[in-house]
C-alpha cells in the first residue's frame, strides 16, 4: 500500500464522517491535490454506503430543520439544494430528497 492510497483512504473517511462531504466533493477535491483516477476510486471505497445514505438522510433533514424561517416554498427548495450539492452530494439524491421534504 502506498503513501498516496493510505492518504486517500483517510481522506476519503475523515472529510466524509466529519464535515459530511458527498462522493462529488470528496473527488473534487482529490483531483485538486492532482490524485490519480485509481486512487480517487479506492477512496471512494472506503465509504460504506448505508452510512452515506443515512448520513445524507440526517444532513438533509437538520438543513431543512434550519430553514423553518423560509416562508416560500421555492427559495426553502432552492436552499436545501444548493447547500447540499455544494457539499457534493449526488444531484439525483439531492433533488429526490428535496422533493421528499419539501412536496
Amino acid at each position: 500500500i502506498s503513501l498516496d492510497q493510505s492518504f486517500v483512504k483517510s481522506f476519503a473517511r475523515g472529510e466524509f464522517r466529519n464535515k459530511h462531504w458527498g462522493r462529488n466533493r470528496i473527488v473534487r477535491e482529490l483531483k485538486s491535490r492532482t490524485i490519480g483516477e485509481r486512487n480517487i476510486n479506492i477512496a471512494l471505497n472506503e465509504i460504506n454506503p448505508v452510512e452515506y445514505d443515512a448520513s445524507f438522510d440526517t444532513l438533509s433533514r437538520k438543513r431543512y430543520e434550519q430553514l423553518h424561517n423560509e416562508k416560500d416554498k421555492y427559495r426553502k427548495r432552492k436552499k436545501l439544494a444548493d447547500y447540499l450539492l455544494y457539499r457534493g452530494w449526488e444531484g439525483d439524491l439531492v433533488y429526490d430528497k428535496v422533493k421528499q421534504l419539501i412536496p
